[in-house]
């Protein structure tokens, strides 16, 4: 059998090399911090806790450039998930992972099982999920596999969410052919809790239960953390003994026991963590580390599905649904009590002890002795080369991108059939985003907003990541993902709070994706700087590569708002006729990365341009301001083919239209992707108010109609569109492309 090797053996025919660790790292671990040969189980350790995915070994060192804290934030990162305070006691808890890799490999179960994850993430804090997002990026739609793979993806997102009981009512699909073969499914969860009920990752206290709590493990996932930290192509594209498989009715049961033990018992409770990546390795490592204690397990203990399981196994599985609890000595059998009424295993499989070393018994034998900061605390931080991209470079030589748009009615009507534009309802649908009566505003719109029952209070949340833009320029790139998330919360009437992320890269060893990785976390640490968001949680997502070819930089910022006032929330679609229409921030030409240049060329290309950080949050806090004093009648930001699509996406849905004097702008500029900007529609009797507030950020460029026509005067043409007909448009394009039988 394999896991049978010697440690000579592994010294010599090198298997942790297929496990993601290196040479180096190897002799490190068994010349400096064991002073011996690790066995084959501790190799296996070793390889899944220094993982990139688990360790962050070469990220560690941009991440810090994120701020973390404020006078809000309660928990950041390094627990299963940050805490936010929304005052009165209360605390909304969010993080975000991603699981590409096997959603690539398995789309439904790699996005079931992602979702299952997040969630553990948010209840192992002690809050209760309440709503789900998500964030995915996939191939063309004229690809076969790629239709396959978003059907797949989003059956699996719906089914989790749906059989669990918990909306998803946020989120963002988009599509380029850089994602053809390593596709991005990253999956956010929220939760709400009393902030006296906040947990740790912690096992301490000599003699204290470790106690494995929910599903029986099998040999599903193992070393899915490794699989996650190395370059993907073809040869591992079937490598589903990497893919967890999900259960959520059961996740259901456990988290349902979980929160019963903490609301009402915490007196028995010491700690509580997520089996995530790595399994039970680094649950109870992690755990360990944080108590500053030492930890001895059974693994015979362990319940399993599986006959035959090695320590190897059943340390680095990772089957979904299960928990890893310190409880306090004597309160072993109250807490079996609460998870048996639940249907679900709960078992000691060791205890806390003296000193620091991790020891693991299997079949009568030890298999593991090793210090625990060996572990989690002792992993060599990599130095990265970083070198600028030659086609950044040139492109910076090159004069701009200019498109000729001699008829921007046909323009839009292109632009709104482009699959990252068109409606994803065909998508979300199956989601059910209703379910618990708390949520206000669901899927479609700029931000998802859900009450807080039993308050004023609402969140709005929202997803946001543009490869396109980082690829050309990343520190702007970054900011630009950190401002369109800011915009989107905003536009539902919220105050930013913090945010979580999910940094989607490709090989970090290769020096201009690092480079990418270090200039756009740049961008988006300054932007959370100056928007006051700090990062509370997320996760690093490297190797997002398929046969050597890489995904564009992809950051995603899941953020978080609160809404002092449920009853201002604000729609981002025109409400009255008569209202007063404006254009909020400066448009610019700003073509390069735009879904425009992208239809028109069929690539990317140019420089994406800086803007005044500092002036779009003045104003976005302004509009803000305005809009919490009941002047906005709607609002609606600026993204993917920028002002054209919005002023179109506004009228959808309702009977109304729009009567603009545009002509400041030229029929391209009605497409440019300028960040930062808003349309606001006002009722007339706030309009001097309105005005007031916003200065010159607010330019008056119309009104609302009864006529569902959108009709605007444009510098050098003229636009007159039934929307009727924009809607059919934007409406079918999805549907008609993933029934094609190409």
């Amino acid at each position: 059998m394999e896991q049978a090797m010697t440690p000579e053996e592994i010294k010599e025919q090198k298997p942790y090399l297929d496990w993601s660790l290196s040479e180096d790292e190897y002799n490190y671990i068994s010349e400096k911090l064991l002073g011996r040969l690790p066995n084959y189980t501790e190799t296996g350790l070793f390889a899944a806790m220094w993982s990139e995915h688990c360790s962050y070994k070469k990220s560690k060192p941009v991440l810090r450039l994120f701020p973390n804290k404020s006078d809000r934030v309660i928990q950041g990162p390094g627990e299963g998930a940050g805490v936010v305070d929304i005052d009165d006691g209360q605390a909304v808890v969010f993080k975000a992972e991603s699981h590409n890799h096997p959603t690539t490999v398995e789309p439904y179960q790699g996005a079931a099982t992602g979702v299952g994850g997040i969630l553990r993430d948010i209840f192992s804090m002690g809050a209760r999920p309440v709503a789900s997002l998500d964030s995915l990026h996939f191939g063309e739609l004229d690809n076969a596999t790629t239709r396959m793979k978003v059907d797949g993806t989003v059956r699996g997102i719906g089914d989790y969410g749906n059989c669990m009981g918990i909306p998803t009512i946020a989120g963002e699909t988009t599509f380029d052919p850089c994602y053809q073969g390593n596709v991005l499914c990253n999956a956010m969860s929220v939760g709400l809790m009393d902030q006296k009920d906040i947990q740790q990752g912690k096992a301490a206290g000599v003699g204290n239960a470790v106690m494995y709590v929910g599903a029986k493990t099998g040999r599903d996932g193992i070393h899915g953390a490794t699989f996650a930290s190395a370059d993907f192509s073809d040869e591992n594209a079937t490598q589903r003994s990497a893919v967890q498989v999900g259960n959520p009715f059961m996740e259901k049961l456990l988290l349902e026991a979980c929160l019963e033990l903490i609301t009402k018992h915490p007196d028995w409770l010491v700690g509580i963590q997520d089996m995530g990546a790595a399994g039970i390795v680094s649950s109870s490592a992690e755990m360990a580390s944080e108590g500053k204690s030492g930890m001895d397990l059974d693994l015979d203990l362990v319940p399993q599905r599986e006959t035959g399981m090695s320590a190897y196994e059943i340390m680095l599985s990772e089957s979904q649904e299960r928990m890893l609890l310190c409880v306090n000595k004597g309160h072993e059998e109250d807490v079996k009590k609460i998870f048996d009424f639940y249907d679900l295993d709960a078992v000691t499989i060791g205890r806390i002890t003296t000193g620091h070393q991790y020891v693991l018994h299997h079949d009568g034998q030890v298999v593991c002795d090793i210090p625990v900061a060996s572990l989690t605390d002792d992993v060599l931080e990599e130095a990265s080369e970083e070198r600028k991209p030659t086609r950044i470079t040139a492109a910076e030589q090159q004069p701009a991108w200019q498109p000729q748009i001699d008829d921007p009615a046909a323009t839009l009507k292109q632009l709104l059939a482009q699959s990252t534009i068109a409606d994803k309802s065909s998508f979300y649908q199956q989601y059910d985003s209703q379910v618990r009566t708390s949520t206000v505003v669901g899927p479609g719109s700029d931000a998802g907003v859900l009450r807080v029952r039993g308050t004023h209070k609402g969140l709005a949340m929202t997803t946001d990541g543009n490869g396109r833009f980082v690829y050309l320029n990343p520190e702007v790139g970054g900011q630009m993902a950190l401002v369109e998330a800011a915009a989107n919360i905003i536009s539902a009437g919220a105050q930013p709070l913090a945010i979580t992320d999910c940094l989607n890269y490709g090989d970090p060893n290769d020096p201009e994706i690092f480079w990418e990785l270090h200039q756009s976390v740049k961008g988006m640490a300054a932007a959370c700087r100056t928007f006051d968001t700090p990062v509370i949680s997320g996760n690093v997502s490297l190797y997002n590569e398929n046969n050597g070819q890489a995904i564009h930089p992809t950051p995603m910022v899941g953020m978080v708002g609160l809404i002092k006032n449920i009853d201002r929330v604000v729609p981002s679609f025109v409400q009255h006729a008569g209202d007063r229409v404006y254009l909020v921030g400066q448009t610019r030409d700003d073509y390069a990365g735009s879904e425009l240049q992208k239809m028109l060329t069929g690539e990317i290309s140019g420089v994406v341009q800086f803007f005044d950080l500092d002036r779009v949050h003045d104003y976005m806090t302004r509009l803000l301001h305005t809009m919490e004093n009941g002047h906005v009648a709607s609002c609606h930001d600026l993204s993917e083919g920028g002002l054209g699509v919005a002023l179109a996406e506004t009228l959808f849905k309702t009977d109304r239209g729009l009567s603009l004097n545009l002509r400041h702008l030229t029929g391209a500029q009605l497409f440019s992707e300028t960040p930062g900007r808003f349309v606001v529609t006002v009722r007339p009797d706030h309009a001097a108010a309105f005005e007031q507030d916003l200065g010159d950020a607010a330019q008056l460029v119309g009104e609302v109609t009864n006529t569902h026509w959108l009709e605007a005067h444009l510098a050098d043409s003229e636009l007159n569109l039934n929307v009727d007909e924009l809607q059919q448009i934007w409406e079918e394009a999805i549907p008609c492309l993933m029934k094609s039988k190409d």
